[in-house]
């Protein structure tokens, strides 16, 4: 019969029913219903299998705290891999499979694992995949991960959208419950700007899913008066199926918004979820607490749950996981699950409690002073074994069995800014410590509070006290007469003396015996302990696994469970899909690009682009009849050193330096002098860092006494700018100096080649003289082109070519590229791309980022006369340290091939001839390489040892990866034009 494990009553609205499939199997729930509520209402209560053992495991739990009930959802694109049932929402033609099992969940052939627990225990991988060494990457490691993980990705693009945003508000308050809502309440009618986040899809908390809360109103129905209140304040933002999953420095909280999840597709235009990064001024923590088990041999099979889970189901959701059900307890909330279960008309076989004084029922039968030490049933629990107060033993038949070891706050929140928890006897727990941050507080059940009354008298209590901070005035609202009963529990942990396995991590498969195994090797942390056996990760985070380890921990080390202390946790809460963290940052949004002002024109032209820092550039122009790229590149190389050509260099950082001592800053800056650098013309600068390593090359222009233009390299641009303001603000804050970037104001183009004057001559205003005597090589100046365009001129050179760079503001840029190539038709300029800056740069010995890489000083670069020792500068003093001024350091070197068809790449190693390839016998490596049109030969630029020392020496070239191996010629890194005559004609 279709659901016949459901009960009457619950908040499902059966006036909706909802098809679902499980396995392949069809099933019919209700609006309102989980996926694991659903399952248990049609009698499923194998729902999946144990990580390691595969051993069978039904739901567990009725939160976000579940280990065992992980499924997967959907299919195809959208299939998304270790869903909790608890939390995933029921809706029309959701198709559900369970995992890590196969062929099938009721017949798994791992299983046969769990024949073999007893070489499977605790260390198992650190102890046996040690040796031999060479099996680790051909046998073991491919086995491990054939068996490990537990879901499965489908491998194809996530069709669904995920986004990102801020939220801001004096109070966040984390969860719904009683304390939530009293604190929102409280907050709500102050006027405070309050945010109430709730995991689950209704608002509530333990509300929904107890009976008898409140004294003269339904729990449930107090709760949807209080936030349709709530939803009629605008100064109150409610998120449902929002999880708050960390906290971070200055009020940040990291929370993500389930938009979607609850429908078979997204709305159309609308995200899967929300990724919000909640600035609070003060957080409340009202995420309530979550139960514990009592461990027993054979305590993890199907059917086995919290009690309190069980009532949960049973009043919110009218499902029950059998007609005829045990309790296990050790408190009287065990016996609050028996009486609720007992009065929807589910069989009570017995509550057995462990305490000699456990109170009387004449609804059902109490075994006190008794212990549930066994169970049976392979796929489903069939009985349990009690051990009755005087020994003797007495077997009991039932489907399902609650387990009631008491309740452990949830202050993992409070855990991830260091705060460590703090041991409460009264309820056998730990509770967050006490005002050690003063931007989060805890109230209700995660601050120990677990009677009603007292989760809404702190809820509200705490609103006013942080409200107060603010200044914002706050008075207690009229609460509702709710249950005092005071905790009643006997600290009990495990079931000693079973010779089978009683199990603490029911997804990780962990037992006590493991717990003691790891003791008695030594492991006597509990940070040790934890990643020695898995204990407590994965899904569970320690929800449901910790407290009872600590105690075997403790028993084992003679001391008490705060004395061995526990593990605190960090973020995420629960887990967080990698799609939400990515928010809209995937294929081409992963890494958002600029565009050069000539990007549109180059477009037209064909041009191949290439990411560049942040930049999209043109990396070459092919033309008709050119079928490989090196023909473009190569004919774009020739054109430039023959003729003219033109590159946009737009992306090279700018930064405007203006101020009465902006020269004598720049001489800090730069290790080389700028102090007299005169008005009108530009220098070649080098940037160290403090430790005496290169960090940047560029120029700087005087355009006025104290008006400079620095450029930087594309990939630098930013990090150099804040270097440079880091260095005004802190190191000389005295100095009348101002920076701005300006590289996105500016589009500035190279014109090189020995036709470049003359084609500038066509644009440049006759007024203004651009001749070698009136513009020599690295002038500097304003200009206007076109007639009235205003614009700047630098005579410098990347190419070794007579070349400038010419810069009008961006809006203009577009229109100068086209201007240019009209210019220049009559001496067949060409565009050039990067790759044929690379080839002219590299031809020149040029250093750019592959060579400044951080590794790199001025000596290797062969510009140590460049560190001025007349002043003082950033890094010039570490620059002289021994280690950094040895004989045989590297120094930057040319290579050519012996053999001139033999081609050499980036990154490969150079070894001496005769010498074995390793790396004891390294020599340096080749740092930029290209093939060069005009030596007919690959060429490349390398950092060798003695490297200026060693010119005309063979040396090998070695990539083992490329399977490289030629032999090469050491030359100077200066391929072309070594004197510099062209660039000064």
């Amino acid at each position: 019969m279709s659901q016949k494990s459901r009960l009457d009553g619950g908040l499902i609205d059966r006036s909706r029913p909802l098809s679902f499939s499980f396995d392949g199997k069809n099933y019919t729930g209700y609006a309102g219903d989980t996926l694991a509520s659903a399952l248990l209402a049609n009698d499923v209560r194998l729902m999946g299998r144990s990580f390691k053992y595969h051993r069978p495991r039904g739901v567990f739990s009725a939160g976000s705290e579940e280990p065992n009930a992980l499924v997967e959802l959907r299919s195809s694109a959208r299939r998304e891999p270790n869903t909790r049932a608890t939390v995933a929402e029921l809706f029309d033609g959701l198709e559900a499979s369970s995992q890590n099992r196969f062929p099938s969940l009721r017949f798994d052939a791992l299983a046969f694992n769990d024949a073999f627990s007893s070489f499977l225990s605790a260390g198992f991988y650190y102890k046996t995949f040690m040796w031999p060494a060479a099996f680790w990457e051909k046998l073991y490691e491919p086995a491990i991960r054939r068996a490990a993980g537990l879901g499965r990705l489908y491998g194809k693009e996530d069709p669904d959208n995920y986004d990102k945003g801020f939220l801001h508000c004096d109070l966040l308050i984390i969860g719904s419950g009683p304390s939530g809502l009293a604190t929102a309440l409280t907050a709500g009618r102050a006027g405070a700007e309050v945010i109430l986040a709730e995991e689950d899809f209704i608002f509530g908390g333990r509300l929904l899913a107890e009976r008898n809360l409140l004294s003269e109103q339904d729990g449930s129905e107090w709760a949807a008066t209080v936030i349709s209140e709530l939803q009629s304040l605008a100064n109150v933002r409610l998120l449902s199926r929002t999880t708050v999953f960390g906290q971070y420095d200055h009020g940040i909280f990291g929370a993500v918004e389930r938009v979607s999840d609850h429908l078979p597709e997204p709305i159309s235009h609308k995200p899967r979820q929300v990724l919000w990064r909640i600035y609070a001024k003060r957080a409340l923590l009202t995420a309530g607490a979550t139960e514990r088990p009592i461990a027993f041999e054979n305590n993890d099979r199907p059917g086995i749950m919290l009690a309190g889970a069980m009532r949960a189901y049973a009043n919110r959701w009218a499902a029950t996981a059998s007609q005829d059900i045990a309790i296990f307890t050790n408190n009287d909330d065990g016996h609050r699950t028996a009486r609720d279960l007992s009065a929807q008309g589910v069989n009570i076989v017995a509550l057995v409690d462990c305490r000699i004084d456990a109170p009387p029922s004449t609804e059902f039968e109490v075994l006190s002073g008794a212990q549930v030490v066994n169970s049976r049933g392979r796929l489903g629990l069939k009985s349990i074994q009690v051990q009755l107060r005087d020994g003797s033993m007495k077997e009991l038949a039932c489907g399902a069995l609650g387990l009631a070891g008491g309740w452990n706050p949830n202050v993992h929140l409070t855990c991830h800014k260091r705060g460590r928890p703090i041991w409460n006897d009264k309820i056998s727990a730990f509770v967050p410590a006490t005002d050690t941050d003063p931007l989060l507080r805890a109230a209700g059940a995660a601050a120990g509070i677990l009677s009603t009354h007292g989760a809404l008298l702190s809820g509200a209590g705490k609103a006013i006290e942080a409200l107060k901070e603010l200044d914002i005035s706050a008075r207690t609202p009229i609460l509702p007469k709710a249950e005092d009963a005071p905790v009643n529990i006997a600290p009990f942990w495990y079931v000693k003396g079973g010779k089978g396995r009683a199990w603490l991590d029911l997804q990780n498969d962990v037992t006590v015996k493991d717990i003691k195994l790891a003791h008695q090797e030594g492991f006597k942390s509990v940070e040790h302990v934890k990643r020695y056996t898995t204990l407590g990760m994965a899904t569970d985070q320690g929800k449901t696994a910790n407290i009872g380890a600590l105690a075997v921990l403790a028993e084992m080390e003679g001391k008490t469970i705060p004395d061995v202390g526990t593990t605190i946790f960090r973020p995420p809460y629960t887990p967080v899909s990698i799609g939400a963290f990515a928010g809209g940052s995937r294929g081409k949004e992963f890494r958002p690009y600029r565009l050069t002002p000539s990007h549109k024109w180059a477009e037209e032209q064909g041009a191949v682009f290439v990411e560049a820092g942040n930049w999209l550039r043109a990396q070459w122009f092919p033309i008709e009849g050119e079928s490989h790229w090196r023909q473009s590149v190569d004919r774009e190389v020739i054109a430039v050193r023959k003729s003219v050509g033109i590159c946009d260099v737009t992306t090279l950082g700018k930064i405007d330096v203006q101020g009465a001592d902006a020269a004598e800053f720049l001489n800090h800056i730069y290790c080389n002098g700028f102090a007299k650098l005169p008005v009108g013309k530009t220098r070649y600068g080098l940037m160290l860092r403090e430790d005496g390593f290169a960090m940047d090359d560029g120029t700087a222009a005087r355009l006025a006494e104290d008006h400079f233009i620095v450029t930087t390299t594309t990939a630098n641009a930013v990090p150099v700018f804040r270097h440079m303001e880091f260095c005004r603000q802190c190191l000389w804050p005295g100095l009348d100096v101002q920076l701005i970037s300006t590289t996105e104001a500016w589009a500035q183009f190279a014109v090189a080649g020995p036709n470049a004057r003359d084609l500038l001559q066509k644009i440049v205003d006759p007024t203004h003289d651009i001749s070698n005597e009136g513009f020599p090589y690295m002038a500097c100046g304003e200009i206007t082109i076109c007639g009235c365009l205003r614009a700047r001129l630098f005579r410098i050179s990347f190419s070794g070519e007579l070349a400038y760079e010419i810069a009008v503001p961006t809006r203009y840029g577009d229109a100068l590229i086209r201007r240019l190539m009209e210019a220049g038709k009559e001496f067949d300029v060409v565009p050039y791309g990067t790759e044929a800056l690379g080839v002219l740069r590299i031809e020149k010995g040029h250093s750019a980022g592959n060579e400044l890489n951080g590794q790199s000083t001025a000596a290797m670069l062969g510009m140590g006369r460049m560190v001025s020792q007349k002043k003082d500068s950033i890094g010039r003093v570490l620059t002289g340290r021994p280690h950094l001024l040895r004989e045989d350091d590297y120094r930057l070197v040319g290579l050519k091939p012996v053999n001139a068809g033999d081609p050499i790449l980036s990154g490969a190693h150079l070894m001496n001839v005769g010498e074995i390839a390793n790396a004891a016998n390294d020599q340096g490596w080749v740092t930029s390489a290209a093939y060069s049109p005009h030596i007919g030969a690959s060429i490349a630029l390398a950092f060798l040892k003695k490297g200026d020392q060693r010119l005309g020496e063979v040396i090998r070239i070695v990539s083992p990866i490329d399977n490289l191996e030629i032999e090469g010629e050491v030359t100077s890194p200066h391929f072309i034009d070594p004197e510099g005559e062209r660039l000064r004609v």
